[in-house]
């Protein structure tokens, strides 16, 4: 979509007001936070998209849980047994 605006003076500022479907396809609203990059004769202005928050099945410490210096490092404990060390 190609729409034509113009700047105008808001204060000491320049503002460019987001009309209808302008503000409607990218889905903006009033307090939508914005990234602007800004290039030598282009602006590109895209809405903040939040990460999602991820959800392991697991949280850290029952992930840690009954480990010990023997159990933490598999390798070292694959070692250890394979020397007959641990019983």
């Amino acid at each position: 979509m190609l729409v034509q605006s113009e700047v105008k003076k808001w204060g000491n500022s320049l503002a460019l007001r987001i009309t209808g479907s302008m503000a409607d396809i990218p889905h903006l609203k009033e307090g939508t936070p914005l990234n602007i990059e800004v290039k030598e004769d282009v602006l590109i202005i895209r809405p903040v998209r939040e990460a999602k928050e991820s959800r392991f099945p697991f949280t850290e410490s029952q992930l840690l849980e009954g480990l010990d210096e023997l159990t933490s490092h598999a390798d070292l404990a694959v070692a250890q047994f394979s020397e007959g060390e641990l019983g």
